[in-house]
Protein backbone atom coordinates (compact mmCIF):
# COMPACT_ATOMS: atom_id res chain seq x y z
CA UNK A 1 0.00 0.00 0.00
CA UNK A 2 1.30 3.45 -1.16
CA UNK A 3 1.21 6.15 1.78
CA UNK A 4 0.05 9.38 1.04
CA UNK A 5 2.23 11.50 3.15
CA UNK A 6 5.24 10.19 1.54
CA UNK A 7 4.14 10.18 -1.73
CA UNK A 8 2.66 13.45 -2.73
CA UNK A 9 5.52 15.35 -3.82
CA UNK A 10 6.85 12.41 -5.74
CA UNK A 11 3.39 12.38 -7.94
CA UNK A 12 4.19 16.06 -9.06
CA UNK A 13 3.61 16.53 -12.57
CA UNK A 14 2.43 18.31 -15.81
CA UNK A 15 -1.18 18.30 -16.73
CA UNK A 16 -2.01 20.60 -19.51
CA UNK A 17 -5.92 21.38 -20.38
CA UNK A 18 -7.25 23.68 -22.41
CA UNK A 19 -3.61 24.76 -23.68
CA UNK A 20 -2.55 25.60 -20.45
CA UNK A 21 -0.46 23.73 -17.69
CA UNK A 22 -0.59 23.07 -14.23
CA UNK A 23 1.16 21.35 -11.90
CA UNK A 24 -0.56 18.21 -10.83
CA UNK A 25 -0.15 16.03 -7.12
CA UNK A 26 -2.38 12.84 -6.31
CA UNK A 27 -3.40 10.96 -3.19
CA UNK A 28 -5.84 8.92 -2.30
CA UNK A 29 -8.76 10.12 -0.20
CA UNK A 30 -8.77 9.09 3.57
CA UNK A 31 -10.17 6.04 3.76
CA UNK A 32 -8.18 4.39 0.72
CA UNK A 33 -7.96 4.29 -3.13
CA UNK A 34 -11.00 1.96 -3.71
CA UNK A 35 -13.24 4.95 -1.99
CA UNK A 36 -11.36 7.40 -4.52
CA UNK A 37 -8.26 10.12 -5.30
CA UNK A 38 -7.68 13.66 -4.54
CA UNK A 39 -6.31 15.79 -7.24
CA UNK A 40 -4.18 18.98 -6.14
CA UNK A 41 -3.80 21.36 -9.31
CA UNK A 42 -1.48 24.45 -9.38
CA UNK A 43 -1.05 26.05 -6.34
CA UNK A 44 -3.42 25.50 -3.21
CA UNK A 45 -3.86 26.73 0.02
CA UNK A 46 -6.22 27.49 2.91
CA UNK A 47 -9.73 28.70 0.89
CA UNK A 48 -8.86 27.37 -2.44
CA UNK A 49 -11.26 25.59 -4.73
CA UNK A 50 -12.50 22.68 -4.15
CA UNK A 51 -14.68 20.33 -6.14
CA UNK A 52 -15.79 17.03 -4.32
CA UNK A 53 -17.29 14.98 -7.50
CA UNK A 54 -19.14 11.23 -7.57
CA UNK A 55 -17.85 9.13 -10.42
CA UNK A 56 -20.71 8.89 -13.28
CA UNK A 57 -19.52 6.99 -16.42
CA UNK A 58 -22.36 7.71 -18.44
CA UNK A 59 -22.11 11.47 -18.15
CA UNK A 60 -18.24 11.83 -17.72
CA UNK A 61 -16.73 9.25 -20.29
CA UNK A 62 -20.02 8.30 -22.23
CA UNK A 63 -20.98 11.75 -23.49
CA UNK A 64 -24.70 11.10 -21.80
CA UNK A 65 -27.05 13.75 -22.27
CA UNK A 66 -29.31 12.92 -19.47
CA UNK A 67 -27.46 14.30 -16.74
CA UNK A 68 -25.52 17.35 -15.75
CA UNK A 69 -22.51 15.42 -14.23
CA UNK A 70 -19.90 16.45 -17.03
CA UNK A 71 -20.64 19.61 -17.20
CA UNK A 72 -20.47 20.11 -14.32
CA UNK A 73 -16.96 18.63 -13.61
CA UNK A 74 -15.72 20.39 -16.69
CA UNK A 75 -16.85 24.11 -15.24
CA UNK A 76 -15.34 23.39 -11.72
CA UNK A 77 -12.18 22.35 -13.32
CA UNK A 78 -12.40 25.80 -16.00
CA UNK A 79 -12.73 27.43 -12.61
CA UNK A 80 -9.64 25.96 -11.02
CA UNK A 81 -7.83 26.77 -14.16
CA UNK A 82 -8.99 30.70 -14.39
CA UNK A 83 -7.70 30.60 -10.48
CA UNK A 84 -4.47 28.60 -11.52
CA UNK A 85 -5.46 25.77 -8.86
CA UNK A 86 -7.80 24.31 -6.77
CA UNK A 87 -8.28 20.55 -5.38
CA UNK A 88 -10.88 18.06 -6.93
CA UNK A 89 -11.72 15.18 -4.88
CA UNK A 90 -12.99 12.03 -7.51
CA UNK A 91 -15.16 9.98 -5.33
CA UNK A 92 -15.71 6.29 -6.17
CA UNK A 93 -19.58 6.57 -5.53
CA UNK A 94 -21.16 5.79 -9.00
CA UNK A 95 -24.91 5.82 -9.20
CA UNK A 96 -25.25 8.38 -6.44
CA UNK A 97 -23.18 5.63 -3.94
CA UNK A 98 -25.12 2.63 -5.16
CA UNK A 99 -23.39 1.55 -7.73
CA UNK A 100 -23.78 1.22 -11.87
CA UNK A 101 -26.50 -1.51 -11.98
CA UNK A 102 -28.49 0.27 -9.51
CA UNK A 103 -28.17 3.21 -11.88
CA UNK A 104 -29.20 1.22 -14.64
CA UNK A 105 -32.05 -0.04 -13.01
CA UNK A 106 -32.80 3.21 -12.00
CA UNK A 107 -32.90 4.31 -15.51
CA UNK A 108 -35.35 1.52 -16.14
CA UNK A 109 -37.60 1.96 -13.72
CA UNK A 110 -38.26 5.48 -13.96
CA UNK A 111 -38.73 5.32 -18.09
CA UNK A 112 -41.59 2.24 -17.24
CA UNK A 113 -43.27 4.28 -14.39
CA UNK A 114 -42.64 7.92 -15.57
CA UNK A 115 -40.94 8.64 -12.55
CA UNK A 116 -37.67 10.51 -11.48
CA UNK A 117 -34.80 8.31 -10.54
CA UNK A 118 -34.96 9.64 -6.95
CA UNK A 119 -38.53 7.60 -6.99
CA UNK A 120 -37.10 4.66 -9.18
CA UNK A 121 -34.51 3.98 -6.45
CA UNK A 122 -37.26 4.17 -3.78
CA UNK A 123 -39.15 1.59 -5.50
CA UNK A 124 -36.42 -0.50 -5.63
CA UNK A 125 -35.73 -1.04 -1.96
CA UNK A 126 -32.17 1.46 -2.37
CA UNK A 127 -31.38 4.76 -0.53
CA UNK A 128 -32.44 8.01 -2.81
CA UNK A 129 -28.96 8.59 -2.57
CA UNK A 130 -26.49 6.88 -0.86
CA UNK A 131 -23.19 8.88 -1.47
CA UNK A 132 -20.72 9.91 1.80
CA UNK A 133 -18.73 13.28 2.14
CA UNK A 134 -16.68 12.89 5.32
CA UNK A 135 -13.70 10.89 3.39
CA UNK A 136 -12.96 13.55 1.19
CA UNK A 137 -13.77 16.38 4.09
CA UNK A 138 -11.05 14.14 6.25
CA UNK A 139 -8.79 14.44 3.46
CA UNK A 140 -8.88 18.14 3.08
CA UNK A 141 -7.93 18.43 6.94
CA UNK A 142 -5.22 16.20 6.48
CA UNK A 143 -3.98 18.53 3.80
CA UNK A 144 -3.83 21.32 6.82
CA UNK A 145 -6.91 23.17 5.36
CA UNK A 146 -9.38 24.76 7.82
CA UNK A 147 -11.65 26.79 5.06
CA UNK A 148 -12.45 26.09 1.40
CA UNK A 149 -14.65 27.53 -1.50
CA UNK A 150 -16.62 24.25 -2.32
CA UNK A 151 -17.70 24.12 -5.82
CA UNK A 152 -21.46 22.59 -5.74
CA UNK A 153 -25.03 22.99 -5.26
CA UNK A 154 -25.98 20.44 -3.01
CA UNK A 155 -27.03 21.52 0.73
CA UNK A 156 -26.24 17.74 2.08
CA UNK A 157 -22.53 18.20 0.62
CA UNK A 158 -22.12 21.65 2.47
CA UNK A 159 -23.73 20.54 5.70
CA UNK A 160 -21.43 16.93 6.04
CA UNK A 161 -18.19 19.20 5.12
CA UNK A 162 -18.93 21.43 7.76
CA UNK A 163 -19.70 19.01 10.08
CA UNK A 164 -15.90 17.92 10.34
CA UNK A 165 -15.04 21.27 11.77
CA UNK A 166 -13.86 23.28 7.98
CA UNK A 167 -14.98 26.57 7.13
CA UNK A 168 -17.05 26.26 4.11
CA UNK A 169 -18.64 28.89 1.29
CA UNK A 170 -20.43 27.63 -1.49
CA UNK A 171 -19.86 28.32 -4.70
CA UNK A 172 -22.77 27.99 -7.20
CA UNK A 173 -21.88 25.47 -10.01
CA UNK A 174 -24.84 26.03 -12.68
CA UNK A 175 -24.22 24.32 -15.99
CA UNK A 176 -27.20 24.27 -18.73
CA UNK A 177 -29.14 21.38 -19.51
CA UNK A 178 -27.92 19.18 -22.49
CA UNK A 179 -31.02 17.80 -23.11
CA UNK A 180 -34.90 17.77 -21.83
CA UNK A 181 -34.34 15.11 -20.02
CA UNK A 182 -31.14 16.38 -18.17
CA UNK A 183 -33.19 19.06 -17.39
CA UNK A 184 -35.93 17.37 -15.87
CA UNK A 185 -33.29 15.83 -13.69
CA UNK A 186 -32.04 19.06 -11.97
CA UNK A 187 -35.65 20.07 -11.45
CA UNK A 188 -36.01 16.94 -9.67
CA UNK A 189 -32.28 17.48 -7.65
CA UNK A 190 -33.94 20.70 -6.81
CA UNK A 191 -37.25 19.52 -5.67
CA UNK A 192 -36.25 16.04 -4.18
CA UNK A 193 -33.13 17.21 -2.66
CA UNK A 194 -32.90 21.04 -2.21
CA UNK A 195 -30.18 21.80 -4.41
CA UNK A 196 -29.73 25.09 -4.56
CA UNK A 197 -30.08 25.63 -8.53
CA UNK A 198 -32.30 27.00 -10.72
CA UNK A 199 -35.97 25.61 -11.27
CA UNK A 200 -34.90 24.49 -15.27
CA UNK A 201 -36.96 21.36 -15.37
CA UNK A 202 -40.65 20.21 -16.44
CA UNK A 203 -42.74 19.17 -14.09
CA UNK A 204 -45.57 16.59 -15.35
CA UNK A 205 -48.60 17.30 -15.09
CA UNK A 206 -51.99 16.67 -16.75
CA UNK A 207 -52.99 18.98 -19.41
CA UNK A 208 -49.78 20.76 -19.34
CA UNK A 209 -48.10 21.82 -22.60
CA UNK A 210 -43.87 21.20 -23.80
CA UNK A 211 -41.55 23.84 -21.89
CA UNK A 212 -41.18 26.29 -24.82
CA UNK A 213 -37.66 27.05 -24.86
CA UNK A 214 -35.87 30.07 -26.85
CA UNK A 215 -34.05 33.29 -25.83
CA UNK A 216 -36.27 36.21 -24.67
CA UNK A 217 -35.50 39.65 -25.28
CA UNK A 218 -36.22 42.18 -22.62
CA UNK A 219 -38.67 44.24 -24.53
CA UNK A 220 -41.80 42.46 -24.85
CA UNK A 221 -42.35 39.81 -22.41
CA UNK A 222 -40.94 42.17 -19.57
CA UNK A 223 -42.87 44.89 -21.06
CA UNK A 224 -45.81 43.30 -20.59
CA UNK A 225 -45.40 41.71 -17.05
CA UNK A 226 -45.35 45.51 -15.87
CA UNK A 227 -42.45 47.27 -13.85
CA UNK A 228 -42.73 45.31 -10.60
CA UNK A 229 -41.76 41.75 -12.24
CA UNK A 230 -39.09 43.08 -14.76
CA UNK A 231 -35.98 41.77 -13.74
CA UNK A 232 -33.08 44.02 -12.17
CA UNK A 233 -30.49 41.94 -13.67
CA UNK A 234 -30.09 40.37 -17.15
CA UNK A 235 -31.62 37.71 -17.48
CA UNK A 236 -30.31 34.77 -20.57
CA UNK A 237 -33.03 32.73 -21.16
CA UNK A 238 -36.98 32.23 -20.08
CA UNK A 239 -38.56 29.17 -20.11
CA UNK A 240 -42.30 29.42 -20.18
CA UNK A 241 -44.96 26.49 -19.15
CA UNK A 242 -48.41 26.84 -20.57
CA UNK A 243 -51.77 25.22 -20.23
CA UNK A 244 -53.53 26.22 -23.50
CA UNK A 245 -54.44 29.60 -23.68
CA UNK A 246 -52.64 30.88 -20.20
CA UNK A 247 -49.84 31.57 -18.84
CA UNK A 248 -48.55 29.09 -16.01
CA UNK A 249 -45.12 29.49 -15.06
CA UNK A 250 -42.14 31.25 -16.20
CA UNK A 251 -38.36 30.16 -14.82
CA UNK A 252 -35.75 32.35 -15.17
CA UNK A 253 -31.77 31.88 -15.74
CA UNK A 254 -29.26 34.15 -14.54
CA UNK A 255 -25.56 34.04 -12.55
CA UNK A 256 -27.23 37.21 -10.19
CA UNK A 257 -30.55 35.50 -9.22
CA UNK A 258 -30.98 34.51 -5.53
CA UNK A 259 -29.73 30.72 -6.63
CA UNK A 260 -26.61 31.92 -8.61
CA UNK A 261 -25.61 34.59 -5.86
CA UNK A 262 -21.99 33.40 -4.19
CA UNK A 263 -23.31 35.02 -1.00
CA UNK A 264 -25.94 35.01 1.88
CA UNK A 265 -27.07 32.22 4.06
CA UNK A 266 -26.20 29.62 1.31
CA UNK A 267 -23.14 30.06 0.63
CA UNK A 268 -21.67 32.26 3.92
CA UNK A 269 -18.46 30.72 5.70
CA UNK A 270 -19.26 29.33 8.28
CA UNK A 271 -17.92 26.11 10.86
Amino acid sequence: MVDNSSTLGETAHRFTRNGRELQLRVMAVAGGAEYGHVLLFGEVSDGCLVRIHSRCLYGESLGSQDCDCGPELDTALDRMWEEGGGILIYLEQEGRGSGLIAKALGYRESERRGTDTFASYESLGLPADNRTYLDAAKSLRDLGLTRVRLLTNNPAKVEQVRSTGLAVTRVPLHTEPLSQRAAEYLEAKRRRRGHMIPPYGVLSEPGMESVLERPAPLPGIWSRLGPALRPRHTVRRVRVKVRPGTLRRIWLRGADLPWGRDNGSDSSVSK
